[in-house]
């Protein structure tokens, strides 16, 4: 079973679980972390991708990219243009999948909870302001930062053999919390177009009590933005020979 097209399922499947658990719990009525704000998100999502990175690795992908936006910038910065496509279907089924084991596990409080606007941001990002060209340079930005700083991270120019064995998991989930405290507010910072279209895929497809629409009009921005984001991170560090 284990091959890095498994770990990029399971390692997307962990981040979602978590990712999108800790929104349901802090919006979804009756919840007991109901109300608990921000941080609580931000720091749940920092954790969650850092369990995801450790997941890909153990299940078979070194690289535990677990985004199609990291996937398209390391293509771009090498060359090797192979794994796209098996890494990015890999992504896409684990976040339906870790969506859907969301749904499950706040069964009962889906329809204790009569905004529909709040039960869609468990699974997918809206913006604070909807502005879309704005709105797709905020997650452009948000996921420039991203993926240039994991080069920058991994870079031999920072140590001669990259973070010490293990540390590097703890490292992306500490910049995704910060890109969350520094960059969020706008968009709710998808930066990862499978962590959004893939949710929102499960959003449409599930029986979820008293839901509303998908938000299939804004959708185009957090798929779009993110590829734009990584692909200009992975140019750039290219040309500095990150």
């Amino acid at each position: 079973m284990h091959s890095p097209w498994f770990g990029e399922f399971m390692g997307t499947l962990v981040l979602i679980l978590l990712g999108d658990g800790v929104v349901a719990g802090v919006l979804l009525k009756k919840s007991k972390a109901e109300n608990s704000g921000w941080m609580v998100i931000t720091t749940g999502w920092a954790i969650a991708v850092m369990c995801g990175v450790f997941t890909a690795i153990a299940c078979g992908s070194p690289g535990a990219h677990l985004n199609p936006a990291v996937t398209l910038g390391f293509a771009i910065q090498s060359g090797d243009y192979s794994k796209v496509i098996p890494f990015v279907t890999a992504q896409m089924l684990g976040a339906i999948t870790g969506a859907t084991l969301v749904w499950l596990h706040y069964l009962p409080h889906w329809k204790e909870t009569p905004d529909t606007g709040a039960k869609l941001s468990v699974f997918c990002n809206s913006p604070a302001i909807p502005a879309f060209r704005l709105n797709f340079l905020s997650e452009l930005i948000a996921t420039f930062a991203l993926v240039f700083v994991v080069f920058a991270i991994f870079s031999k120019h920072v140590t001669a053999a990259g973070p010490a064995a293990g540390l590097g998991p703890y490292l992306v989930g500490s910049l995704v919390w910060g890109i969350g405290l520094s960059l969020g507010g706008p968009t709710g910072y998808a930066i990862n177009p499978a962590r959004d279209l893939g949710p929102r895929i499960a959003h449409a497809i599930l029986p979820i009590a008293g839901k509303g629409g998908s938000g299939w009009d804004y959708a185009a921005i957090p798929v779009f933005g993110p590829l734009a984001g990584g692909a200009i991170a992975g140019l750039l560090a290219k040309v500095l020979g990150l």
